[in-house]
């Protein structure tokens, strides 16, 4: 199996397991239903590194956004840790863990070393936040043409109450076709046999689009199936792209799925909201 793993400060930025601060955790066990399957509200969010389209930088209104979403699970992309000013050197992931309660672990694509007089790494990447615990994660390097960003997928293993949940969070590559080509086939390979399996991110391509074909072939889209309506969600101001999007394995069920419209000013992105069931004859416990 492919696994051009992110090295030093890069992996170790996705070991963040705990939530931060000591803040306690909700666990929404009364998701799981008579038959024990697993129900989970599933968000993908581009932040723009917390600046919204109105230029303010707001880390506190994302979390607000992700809150009144209500989602247990959330994949994140343009997610600063320590990058620069633009985002006052914060820790994003941390400060967002903290903000909500919730577990996180974070995928650094863009790992530089710290500055003079800093301790802390320059890095930039995805994140995956959690209600329920994160038993491990990994971020894998996906195909990156020389002189292009690097482009990574973030892997957490959930613990929902008993059963293992697979959840990834990716943004591909937003100029070149031919990258995105071969970073989804990195996906469908990083991946394997997982299930039950959620592939969440900014695709950076509509549907119908040459490069999401391996995708299509071997997940199920949410918004095909549980979606109403166009799921435009880019740009926020005057959304007419589909290209933030939630992938589902063959154990997974998509019930529901919508474009949430309440924050469109807080990043260029707007979230997009599944709800999902894991079916429990199929899924296999915690690993």
């Amino acid at each position: 199996m492919l696994r051009r793993i992110l090295a030093g400060g890069a992996l170790a930025a996705t070991l963040t397991l705990a939530a931060v601060g000591g803040s306690a955790v909700a666990d929404p066990g009364d998701a799981a239903d008579r038959t024990g399957a697993r129900v989970l509200d599933v968000l993908t969010y581009n932040i723009h590194h917390a600046e919204g389209t109105d230029g303010v930088l707001d880390l506190e209104r994302i979390a607000d956004v992700i809150r009144e979403s209500g989602a247990d699970v959330v994949g994140l992309q343009e997610v600063d840790r320590h990058y620069s000013a633009r985002s006052q050197w914060i820790d994003q992931p941390a400060e967002l863990a903290e903000l909500l309660g919730y577990h996180v672990v974070f995928g650094a694509n863009i790992d530089k070393p710290a500055p003079a007089g800093s301790t802390d790494r320059v890095q930039y990447g995805t994140a995956i936040l959690s209600r329920y615990p994160i038993v491990s994660s990994e971020n894998s390097r996906l195909f990156t043409s020389p002189g292009e960003e690097p482009r990574g997928l973030l892997h957490a293993a959930l613990d929902v109450n008993g059963v293992t949940v697979d959840v990834y969070s990716t943004h591909l590559n937003h100029r070149l076709q031919s990258d995105r080509m071969q970073e989804t086939a990195d996906i469908v390979e990083i991946v394997g046999d997982n299930d039950p399996a959620i592939v969440v991110g900014d695709v950076n391509a509509e549907p119908g689009a040459p490069e999401l074909a391996v995708l299509d072939a071997t997940f199920t889209d949410a918004w095909t199936v549980a979606g109403h309506g166009d799921g435009f969600s880019h740009p926020a101001e005057d959304p007419h792209a589909r290209i933030d999007n939630i992938y589902v394995s063959d154990s997974v069920r998509p019930v529901l799925a919508r474009v949430l419209m309440d924050e469109p000013e807080a990043t260029d992105h707007l979230p997009v909201l599944s709800r999902i069931v894991v079916m429990p004859e199929q899924a296999p416990d915690v690993r």
